[in-house]
């Protein structure tokens, strides 16, 4: 078997694309979106006449409507290609509005649910600001499942699973991309691969943190820059892989084993990190990178969701 074959034996393998091709050469049991990556897809020439019908449909509507109702859109497509679920963002700039969140998370699944598309089949993506893992505890509690995004530490994964979101997507890549910034010409690549890269450090330990204490919320490791990153993260509930990593892994021999294992997270010594706002605030003030990211990737998904209706306003 191939690497991506073997890799499917001990992780759930998940798209990390919109784009609908991709999706079906990779047969992956779920998929992901995000404004950058639909605004990407509707960009590509396949992808246009979706875009266009859609704005045809809702010429009345505002362009948060028609963004939702594109959003649904790629959903349906590729709920139609994947067995399993498909994870649909929240709008970046609700990222520190519970009530907004919520709202904007219960209007989605009411839509895909008009359209025949059970809501078990869908996860609503979040940051995971404080506000935001509050907006996923109130969801979940009615049945809507989230995964929280734009996660780079372990006191926001404890946080989720306290509130006891669906999935967490940790971001192995943009962790990654800080310390090799930070670090400038000091910077080892050697002795910072494979089960030493500080993205996978991050995620293996957000793994055995939730396999020690025994939290349901299921671990994708996402944002990957590698293969090394991937393969040193075999055994992760999921892993959320972008189509040409998914190609490389594809047409790569070799072993794939699994290097997480829940059994010896059990049997690990593990300290309860606290979840209440004044520690989770403090903890994730406390971590430089943690608070960039997060500060830098809603930014930039809020400039995408900007661009994309943009698009929207040179059809109608």
């Amino acid at each position: 078997m191939n690497q991506l074959d073997q890799l499917k034996q001990s992780t759930i393998v998940v798209a990390d694309t919109g784009d609908f091709q991709a999706i079906r050469a990779y047969a992956p049991q779920d998929a992901t979106t995000n404004p950058s990556l639909i605004l990407k897809a509707v960009q590509k020439d396949a992808y246009k006449p979706i875009l266009a019908r859609t704005v045809q449909a809702n010429r009345g509507a505002s362009a948060d409507d028609i963004i939702d109702r594109l959003l649904i859109a790629f959903g349906r497509e590729i709920l139609d290609i994947v067995p399993g679920r498909v994870s649909t963002e929240v709008d970046a700039r609700l990222s520190f509005d519970t009530e907004g969140s919520v709202a904007r998370a219960r209007k989605l699944i009411a839509m895909y649910e008009a359209e025949g598309v059970k809501r078990e089949r869908v996860l609503i993506k979040i940051a995971s600001t404080w506000e935001g893992i509050r907006a996923a505890e109130i969801l979940q509690r009615d049945g809507i499942r989230c995964n929280m995004t734009l996660l780079f530490s372990l006191v926001q994964a404890a946080a989720c699973a306290e509130a006891r979101a669906q999935l967490i997507s940790p971001f192995v890549g943009r962790i990654y991309d800080w310390f090799k910034k930070s670090a400038g010409a000091n910077w080892d690549e050697a002795a910072n691969a494979g089960a030493n890269d500080p993205g996978v450090r991050s995620v293996a330990a957000i793994y055995r943190y939730y396999k020690h204490f025994g939290h349901d919320t299921e671990v994708m490791g996402a944002s990957f820059r590698s293969t090394g990153q991937i393969l040193a993260l075999a055994g992760c509930d999921l892993l959320t892989i972008s189509p040409d990593l998914l190609e490389q892994l594809q047409q790569a021999e070799g072993n794939a084993p699994r290097q997480l294992d829940p059994e010896a997270a059990r049997h690990a010594t593990i300290e309860r990190v606290a979840t209440d706002e004044p520690s989770f605030r403090y903890q994730l003030n406390d971590d430089a990178m943690a608070t960039e990211k997060l500060a830098e990737g809603i930014r930039l998904f809020a400039a995408d969701a900007a661009k994309l209706e943009g698009l929207i306003a040179a059809l109608r």
